[in-house]
């Protein structure tokens, strides 16, 4: 599975504060599942919990009646930079001559492992292995002689990649997004109070009215006199560069990000399949839950039958025990088991949203074989991911890209297909908006931010294994 980015979430003015940010997080899961974190503000100063787990396990009634408050920012977290570990869970917190600062990040920043050995010669102590501790040394220094949104600013002027931020000092919220706009955050409106989240499902939970997206390159502040939005310093580039993978296959299909609605772009995406390559086939297969919108479109657009022959079992965990050697491949079939009776004999054509290392999709296709599956074919609604995201994503090295070191033909001879065909650059932005607005550097190797030196494990790997 590819892991996905971070979720943040964050309230102003509003006496339900923490509660409410426990359910923001919660309907944005999706975004992480390696920790999750909550601090608020009163006038006592600042209240946190945070934990190793799903948003439930690690908050309880207490936990959440001691976070007591207005304000509130929360965070869910997948590792891209950092290990796993409980001192990386998000917000981090820190104390500075009598101010209480705290920090929720989404994104990676490319150029982490030289600021941190510049702020190290500066005699600078790090407790974490991730690049969102930088930016909180960072930070402090600005605020030694500015007020907190101008710290934001100058902090941002020195870190490069992607972020998304929502930074709390005394009682002044700002949110900033980077000047490209990676990865999305939207403000929305509950009960008069602004409310902040990477994705608008949260506020759906919520019942809170979705305002618009944060600019790329903006700056907005909530304090006690208001709201106001200011401008990330320097020129901003002329076209945002918005990751298009969070349309593919990370946000959540109700949510609406980027101005579009992630949706309708899954299901444009497998009619621009079929419309490029639909076989001859009897039926369309979704692998779920991540197939099943393209495949929509596919089936479609390709006026071919589409089956749900693939059921997911929604009751498993992260973690499970684990049975004898004898029982191969449990950890495919418990979670996704095929409809014998729908496979026997049929040509199928898999649609699935992407292919990164390939081990699934070959475990997926000999069993659809051994099931008496006639014909296989593989529709990919995305293009083949050759090279490695520096901005917040996963993405393995290139030598564990499977479409970085084979050939369509010899994809198709691994996987033991009929035929294979991934969606095209051209299909895939045709099936948004904004076509002109999009990051596509895992399939075409185009950085927007030089990416020479930044890779994501270096920064770890120096400081070493500590456990938490």
């Amino acid at each position: 599975m590819i892991k996905h980015e971070c979720g943040l979430f964050g309230i102003y003015g509003h006496e339900d504060a923490a509660r409410l940010t426990y359910f923001g997080l919660y309907a944005q899961q999706h975004r992480g599942q390696e920790s999750a974190g909550i601090i608020t503000r009163d006038a006592g100063g600042m209240h946190e919990h945070k934990g190793m787990g799903l948003v439930p396990d690690v908050f309880t009634e207490a936990d959440l009646q001691g976070l007591t408050g207005e304000i509130a920012v929360g965070h869910v977290r997948y590792s891209t930079t950092g290990r796993s570990y409980l001192r990386n869970a998000q917000p981090f917190l820190a104390h500075y001559k009598g101010k209480d600062i705290a920090v929720a990040h989404n994104g990676n920043l490319t150029n982490t492992e030289a600021l941190r050995a510049e702020l190290e010669n500066e005699g600078a102590i790090f407790s974490t292995t991730n690049d969102t501790e930088v930016f909180m040394h960072l930070l402090v220094r600005a605020l030694r002689h500015k007020d907190l949104p101008d710290a934001v600013r100058e902090a941002c002027s020195r870190v490069r990649g992607a972020y998304c931020l929502l930074v709390l000092c005394d009682d002044v919220m700002v949110a900033v997004r980077d000047p490209f706009g990676f990865h999305p955050l939207a403000l929305g409106r509950l009960d008069g109070a602004p409310v902040f989240a990477s994705e608008t499902c949260a506020f759906d939970l919520l019942e809170a009215d979705y305002e618009r997206s944060i600019a790329p390159g903006e700056i907005y502040i909530v304090d006690g006199q208001g709201e106001h939005s200011e401008k990330l310093e320097g020129p901003l580039p002329e076209k945002p560069r918005q990751c298009i993978f969070e349309l593919v296959y990370f946000a959540r299909p109700d949510s609406y990000i980027f101005n579009e609605q992630v949706y309708v772009c899954r299901k444009n995406m497998g009619w621009q399949l079929a419309y490029e390559s639909s076989p001859d086939a009897d039926l369309v297969l979704p692998f779920p839950d991540s197939g099943v919108y393209p495949a929509v479109g596919f089936a479609q657009c390709a006026e071919l039958p589409y089956e749900h022959a693939m059921i997911r079992n929604h009751y498993v965990g992260r973690t499970f025990i684990q049975p004898s050697q004898s029982m191969r491949n449990f950890g495919v079939r418990v979670k996704i088991n095929p409809v014998q009776a729908m496979i026997d004999g049929k040509r199928i054509c898999i649609v699935d949203d992407s292919i990164v290392r390939g081990t699934t999709m070959i475990t997926r296709v000999k069993k659809l074989r051994e099931l008496g599956a006639r014909e296989v074919h593989i529709r990919i609604s995305c293009p083949p991911v050759k090279f490695p995201c520096f901005y917040g994503i996963d993405f393995a090295s290139p030598k564990e890209l499977i479409a970085a070191n084979h050939t369509l033909e010899e994809m198709k001879a691994i996987f033991n297909v009929d035929s294979l065909h991934y969606l095209s650059v051209d299909g895939l932005l045709r099936s948004v908006m904004h076509s002109d607005s999009y990051c596509l550097a895992c399939f075409t190797g185009d950085y927007p931010v030089p990416c020479k030196e930044c890779g994501k494990y270096r920064l770890e790997g120096a400081c070493g294994k500590v456990s938490s």
